[in-house]
């Protein structure tokens, strides 16, 4: 027959093992692998290594690593939206919203530790766009609804006189969103922050002209 001891220590013992991760810890962790090597450069075993977790633990949590990009890349969308929208809806010129939308951005880009990063989708999607109808709509879906943000900017501006009637708020739209995407891949190629922010303020000034 167990002792008191035997059965205390017994029923004290919970059930199941506790997660050692943190769910939202893990997929930060995994989006950083592939945003430093791409989708095609980063294996199961790199995730594993930049989460801490195993690949039976990481496939009980988030799937394949298909599974594990496609989260990576919404979560990253999610982020940067939140980030643009709150610029967007800071008030100020034109000049000044745009110039916070891109120093909005330019904080992303270069939040790596070591090296900047550029941008989540310029750097590791649309390499595998052209192969991957899932990878290939998400992308495109962001890009449109960053376009869309900045004509409704543009059209605004137009209201209020501070562009001209004439003005092509869809154009410009496309020129503001193609500036963002020159500071992505520039970061990523080694352009200071500094530089940059300097090459936002060139284009501005063109945009709001």
């Amino acid at each position: 027959m167990p002792s008191r001891t035997k059965l205390a220590k017994t029923e004290k013992r919970p059930r199941g093992r506790p997660r050692a991760y943190e769910p939202e810890t893990a997929l930060r962790q995994a989006a950083e692998a592939f945003w430093k090597t791409g989708y095609s450069g980063t294996s199961l075993d790199d995730i594993s290594a930049a989460t801490g977790m195993n690949r039976p633990s990481l496939r009980a949590a988030f799937g394949d690593k298909h599974d594990i990009y496609v989260m990576a890349l919404t979560h990253y969308w999610e982020r940067k939206f939140e980030a643009m929208h709150k610029a967007f809806a800071s008030g100020g010129t034109l000049a000044e919203t745009l110039m916070k939308v891109y120093e909005a951005a330019l904080a992303i880009y270069f939040s790596g530790d070591e090296h900047a990063l550029g941008c989540f989708v310029v750097g590791t999607a649309i390499t595998e766009a052209p192969f991957d109808e899932q990878i290939q709509t998400l992308a495109a879906d962001g890009f449109r609804k960053l376009d869309a943000d900045f004509e409704a900017r543009f059209k605004l501006a137009r209201t209020r006189g501070e562009i001209g009637a004439g003005a092509d708020p869809k154009a410009l739209a496309l020129l503001a969103s193609a500036t963002m995407h020159s500071l992505a891949v520039r970061a990523r190629a080694g352009s200071s922050r500094t530089e940059l922010k300097k090459l936002a303020q060139k284009a501005v000034a063109v945009m709001c002209g």
